[in-house]
């Protein structure tokens, strides 16, 4: 296949609940997949939602809010990854999801984006490997055992996680992969955002798909702990919208092929041509032609980075036992 639609969905999470979320998501990839996607993406820790208004330095911390998160993130694997899985099956498609994360015992959380197949198969995740400013208050840090990009009949699947993107090793590490449809899933709000997206467009001659959340104060739940403190209303130069949305999906060119979307719960869909970003690379391919490994050389350690390692012992005292 060298043509699939992908579909960004730009959507309100139902705040720290993972299960009225995972109905919600169920909802989207169905409405998306009706409409002929083949692709279907979500943004940065939709399930169960992004703790950011948790994080400011200047606000004394909740713990009940704390609590709150741990209970609802997703363990890999669970019932909710299972239920991701099984979504993403019976719709037929591919499904690009950013959730909370944490470790089946532990208390650190990761922003973490996982891929499913069509057969719902757990394709892989990756987390998140610098949160950015005070996010490293809440998330821990990923590593290079999560940097792969995922072959399938669309074309090679991956990317990075909202600011990651500007991490030129990072975005490079990924191009050697050959990916063709790069996902940016962010709460970022800003012009210069969609600057960096069109950018890596460019520099990769590939498709790149951002993914934003969007929700109006009103959508908070009425009983949420200290729900005045969530949107930090005069903090905000939009206080009614704690989330604004800014999806948008860019062609290997540069150019905006759908979005931005604001303000508004929508899914935002294209048709991908590979061909045209396999085309783009005949002018600039950053690891072929336009690359000098004679100068310039990147290692890249993608080992996994467990708490707890576990060692053999020395062969004399195996023998002796």
């Amino acid at each position: 296949m060298t043509k699939a639609t992908v579909a960004a969905v730009q959507a309100a999470y139902v705040l720290m609940d993972r299960e009225a979320t995972l109905d919600k998501v169920e909802d989207l990839v169905g409405k998306a997949a009706a409409d002929g996607a083949d692709v279907v993406a979500f943004p940065e820790v939709f399930v169960p939602g992004t703790p950011l208004w948790m994080q400011s330095p200047d606000d004394d911390w909740d713990d009940a809010w704390y609590s709150m998160l741990l209970d609802q993130a997703v363990v890999v694997s669970s019932a909710a990854t299972e239920r991701l899985g099984a979504t993403a099956r019976e719709a037929n498609v591919y499904l690009v999801i950013g959730v909370e994360e944490r470790e089946p015992e532990g208390s650190t959380i990761f922003n973490s984006v996982l891929y499913f197949g069509p057969d719902g198969t757990l394709l892989g995740k990756h987390r998140k490997l610098v949160p950015t400013w005070y996010e490293r208050l809440m998330w821990g840090m990923g590593d290079g055992s999560t940097m792969e990009t995922y072959h399938t009949p669309l074309g090679r699947l991956g990317g990075l996680t909202c600011w990651e993107n500007r991490m030129p090793l990072a975005r490079f590490f990924v191009y050697s992969q050959g990916i063709d449809i790069w996902f940016a899933p962010t709460l970022s709000t800003s012009d210069g955002w969609i600057a960096t997206l069109r950018h890596i467009a460019q520099e990769g001659g590939c498709y790149v798909v951002g993914i934003n959340p969007c929700m109006h104060v009103d959508q908070i739940p009425q009983n949420f702990p200290n729900r005045d403190r969530v949107w930090r209303p005069g903090k905000s130069d939009d206080p009614d919208w704690p989330e604004q949305g800014n999806s948008v999906i860019v062609g290997p060119d540069g150019g905006i092929i759908a979005g931005p979307a604001r303000h508004e719960e929508t899914i935002l869909t294209a048709e991908v041509d590979l061909t045209n970003a396999r085309a783009e690379r005949n002018g600039f391919d950053p690891v072929g032609h336009y690359h000098r490994p004679d100068i310039f050389r990147l290692a890249v350690d993608t080992r996994p980075r467990p708490v707890v390692v576990g060692f053999e012992p020395f062969e004399e005292e195996a023998n002796q036992d």
